[in-house]
């Protein structure tokens, strides 16, 4: 499995806080066991105890699913973004079979992004947050892509986590800034391909309006580029662009050097500084996220990831469902053989006689003896577990529960389902149900002492 970056790790407790915000507490008790264990500070617990859930839950699984649809729809807005520029580029020139107003060539191909640069800016500046619409097309692609009905809960975490640190803005921007630059980049593209490859003229025309104003405009609009050494039409050529006698060639050349200039300077330039500030400030707020631990989701959980003193006789509710064993202790943490019952009669003789190699951990019959040994096997964790039940009681929630919690403490588990004693039998009925159940744990069981497994690890 892929690590999580510390983003992804933040975004997941979030999403984990504001599920038990708006539905109640999860079943926690393993989470808050394994984050104790682990120790360090309050934030590293409580994050722990968060992924450990969303794992479980499969909120981990949802939000590979979103990223993976995240990247689609960035990619189709690339595409996109590709496209329209090209196509601005073909709206200002058209097919070369007639002349190109060069003013309406450059208010098309500006326009719409100075106005919408502007507006990006003002509300940066005077709203404090401003919600792009191309921010929130993503954000819509994205979950579309996922196709994973978990998923539907991260946006909602992503945007509270980034807000409370006033990030949201930053990100927005450089995903915004960042697809116009690569619509003006594409536009430029196009305009410098059709007048390489086709002959365009350049006119001006108004009627309301003489060459003074055009003249005017276009010394305004080319005082940045002659600072970069840009050239430009002088007033002259201005006046005489409708001549037929002028030298048409170099009017032809001064117009599309100046068209050029003009779309780099003021659609280009504009948004590549605005996207590394964007994403300069992006860089400096991520790398300070941290969990706020004043919220009232991570406020309550102080007590039980660091309590001052163990609490006895807590009830928490069952799980709504099993999930499957799926053991991560590692062979090499991990040694030795434990056998262990759950819940047996005083009947019963136990333990077994047992090898020398097999340690017996008693009879799990209370709540405190169950704590007990689960935190002795999160710091000791056995190479083999063989746990012993009685299949003439009912295979309820709460032992397979437990059975499972135990199995996942474990490198490997098998459950031992006891023989009835002399003089009584089994109910065949119950038996299967055992036997459903710990097929959809994913565990290995047997009617027999598996103590030769425990001895050697061999059947």
């Amino acid at each position: 499995m892929t690590e999580l970056t510390p983003l992804q790790n933040l975004w997941l407790t979030e999403t984990v806080r504001l599920r038990e915000e708006h539905a109640g507490p999860l079943e926690d008790l393993e989470a808050n066991r394994l984050a104790r264990t682990a120790g360090g500070d309050l934030p590293s617990r409580i994050q722990r105890r968060a992924l450990w859930l969303a794992e479980r839950d499969g909120l981990t699984a949802a939000l590979k699913h979103w990223l993976q649809g995240a990247r689609l729809a960035l990619l189709l807005m690339v595409v996109l973004a590709c496209f329209t520029g090209a196509g601005m580029a073909f709206s200002a020139l058209g097919d070369g079979t007639r002349a190109v107003n060069i003013f309406w060539a450059l208010g098309t191909l500006l326009g719409v992004n100075l106005i919408l640069l502007l507006s990006w800016a003002f509300g940066l500046l005077f709203a404090g947050e401003h919600g792009a619409a191309l921010g929130r097309l993503w954000l819509w692609l994205s979950e579309k892509f996922a196709r994973d009905a978990k998923a539907a809960q991260l946006p909602p975490a992503l945007l509270v986590l980034l807000q409370r640190h006033k990030l949201n803005r930053w990100a927005i921007g450089t995903l915004v800034n960042g697809l116009w630059l690569l619509i003006m980049l594409s536009a430029l593209s196009m305009l410098i391909l059709m007048m390489a490859t086709r002959q365009y003229d350049f006119i001006w025309e108004s009627t309301l309006l003489g060459a003074d104003f055009f003249a005017a405009l276009t010394d305004a609009l080319t005082v940045v580029p002659h600072a970069l050494g840009w050239s430009a039409p002088s007033v002259d050529m201005i006046r005489v662009t409708l001549d037929t006698d002028y030298n048409r060639v170099l009017v032809r050349q001064m117009w599309a050097i100046w068209l050029v200039g003009a779309v780099l300077i003021y659609g280009v330039l504009p948004r590549l500084l605005l996207m590394l500030f964007c994403r300069w400030r992006w860089k400096r707020g991520h790398d300070r996220l941290h969990l706020d631990l004043n919220l009232p989701g991570y406020a309550q959980l102080r007590e039980r990831l660091m309590p001052t003193s163990e609490r006895l006789g807590v009830n928490d509710p069952e799980p709504a469902q099993l999930h499957r064993v799926e053991s991560s202790i590692s062979e090499l943490v991990s040694e030795g053989a434990l056998l262990v019952a759950i819940e047996l009669d005083e009947q019963r003789p136990w333990p077994p006689a047992l090898p020398k190699n097999v340690s017996n951990a008693g009879i799990l019959d209370s709540r405190e003896s169950r704590h007990k040994l689960l935190e002795q096997l999160s710091r000791f964790p056995p190479a083999r577990l063989a746990i012993a039940c009685d299949p003439q009681r009912s295979p309820d929630r709460g032992s397979l529960a437990l059975i499972a919690e135990l199995a996942r403490s474990a490198g490997e588990t098998r459950v031992w389902l006891l023989q009835a004693p002399p003089g009584e039998a089994l109910d065949a009925e119950r038996l299967g149900d055992w036997h459903v159940a710990l097929q959809q744990l994913d565990l290995k069981f047997a009617d027999c002492a598996p103590l030769n497994w425990l001895e050697t690890g061999h059947d």
